[in-house]
């Protein structure tokens, strides 16, 4: 947190820009307020980078457009019906959105849109107070007419207006809180944790597409955790992840197993840790790898079974989580790309534990890479997070195992180019050597000799050609099953 002080100062450099003293001058020029609000004025505060300008005005869609369009490279009026004009101004990307003064029904998110004239009303309808500051422009005045910068100097999540107001107005901002404590590292005030345990379940009213969006933001934050603690404890989470809480399994004093909910939460603050020492994917997070963390043992309630000795075991709970992973992401309306690929890492993240018990040959490391296919750094990732037990000894004797096998995996890649396994014969060679046309043959052939590939690693054209045709004459001499 920076002092008023620097703040102002950044601030003041901020409106100093040449994108926003134009438009603010455009603005004043033409007799209209116009003023910088929202997430750059916190984020001032906050000493976080601006990646949006958003602005509020009174001046209308049509007149905003008029505006802009003289000084800008692009515009778009997509969010027009809402008040917001789109612009992008020397590579930069500007919103403008004329002063709103909405009424909710209570019965959907969607509000009447009803156009304001000032800029404080504006303000204290958004969602919590670190949020309603703005800047007026060119005079570089800041207006704080709810408290904002109070609650910004101790990192409290408050509503302008009562929570119950608020959040009657739009359920989605209770979301919203929970993502905000994640990325803000900020805390709920008591107020609008006790409405939002008491509303939760106005959430069904959102759209499945903006609880996605919203979860996905609050898993690539910087403290993922503390959202999805808020989603449990104001009850959230049972509604729009029903899987989390039923992680939180029942133990008797005769069968004792790890708290799977502490577990997986400590497995996605290991999986971001991984993600960011290994500096492979997305140095903005990764979010295919966070799904996959927090989803990794939602098959275990269904598959939980009570053993003689006091024993606990999930058998088949990979299998049983990639499908419920499946058809949570589908639900909140994921992309197919996305779904795929955390119901893929879900089903093999038990598989690497088998590599301890016993030396893997060349042709099992050979097919977890094939298995793995896109995901395998993810999986890398994941398998690696998932270690997560007390036991030092344990732990330094899984992470070597783990450094071994990606030792095999980068040998095997080095000498047989194993990230594209493929068999030594294309499928036009292999009609040509037996003489088909395209068809299911020419399939059965081609798997056929990507598994000798799988077993014996490159053996070449003329020893795959002995085979396939050693394997298609006995093919012919099996009768076929009645």
């Amino acid at each position: 947190m920076q002092s008023v002080a620097a703040a102002l100062e950044r601030l003041g450099d901020l409106a100093a820009s040449p994108t926003i003293s134009r438009l603010a001058n455009v603005f004043a020029g033409a007799g209209h307020e116009l003023a910088l609000v929202g997430g750059p004025v916190r984020d001032a505060f906050l000493n976080r980078p601006t990646h949006d300008l958003d602005f509020t005005t009174d001046a209308t869609p049509d007149q905003i457009l008029r505006l802009v369009k003289p000084i800008s490279d692009a515009q778009w009026d997509i969010g027009r019906a809402f008040g917001t004009i789109g612009a992008v101004m020397d590579g930069e990307t500007v919103e403008i959105t004329t002063y709103r003064a909405d009424s909710y029904d209570g019965e959907t998110r969607k509000p009447d849109v009803v156009f304001g004239t000032s800029l404080e009303d504006d303000l204290l309808r958004r969602d919590f107070t670190v949020n309603s500051l703005a800047l007026r422009l060119p005079a570089v005045t800041l207006i704080d007419p709810s408290g904002g910068i109070d609650d910004l100097l101790a990192g409290v999540l408050r509503t302008p207006s009562t929570p119950e107001v608020s959040f009657g107005d739009d359920p989605l901002r209770m979301l919203r809180a929970a993502r905000f404590t994640a990325q803000l590292g900020f805390r709920l005030d008591s107020d609008t944790a006790n409405a939002m345990d008491g509303m939760s379940e106005s959430i069904r009213i959102i759209s499945a597409e903006r609880v996605g969006e919203e979860i996905s933001k609050l898993l690539l934050a910087d403290n993922p955790r503390a959202g999805i603690e808020v989603l449990m404890q104001s009850g959230l989470a049972q509604i729009v992840l029903p899987e989390i809480p039923g992680l939180q399994l029942e133990t008797d004093e005769h069968h004792h197993h790890k708290d799977v909910y502490q577990h997986t939460l400590t497995v996605l603050e290991q999986a971001i840790g991984y993600e960011k020492s290994r500096g492979r994917l997305d140095p903005a997070g990764d979010l295919i790898v966070r799904l996959a963390a927090l989803l990794h043992d939602i098959g275990k309630p269904a598959t939980r079974k009570l053993e003689p000795g006091g024993v606990v075991s999930f058998y088949h709970h990979d299998v049983v989580g990639a499908k419920l992973a499946k058809k949570r992401l589908r639900a909140l309306r994921f992309d197919n790309d996305t779904i795929n690929a955390v119901a893929r890492l879900v089903e093999l993240h038990l598989r690497f534990f088998g590599y301890t018990e016993g030396a893997w040959t060349d042709s099992a490391v050979r097919r977890y890479v094939r298995d793995a296919g896109s995901q395998l750094e993810r999986l890398h990732i994941l398998t690696r997070a998932d270690v997560t037990t007390r036991n030092r000894r344990k732990a330094d004797a899984l992470g070597f195992a783990y450094d071994d096998l990606e030792a095999r995996i980068a040998g095997l890649a080095e000498r047989e180019e194993i990230d594209a396994v493929r068999p030594d014969l294309d499928g036009e060679q292999i009609m040509v050597i037996l003489g088909v046309t395209p068809g299911p043959e020419v399939g059965e052939a081609y798997r056929y000799l990507l598994e000798q590939r799988l077993d014996d690693g490159p053996i070449g054209a003329e020893e795959a050609t002995r085979r396939l045709l050693a394997w298609w004459a006995a093919r012919a001499e099996v009768p076929p099953t009645p």
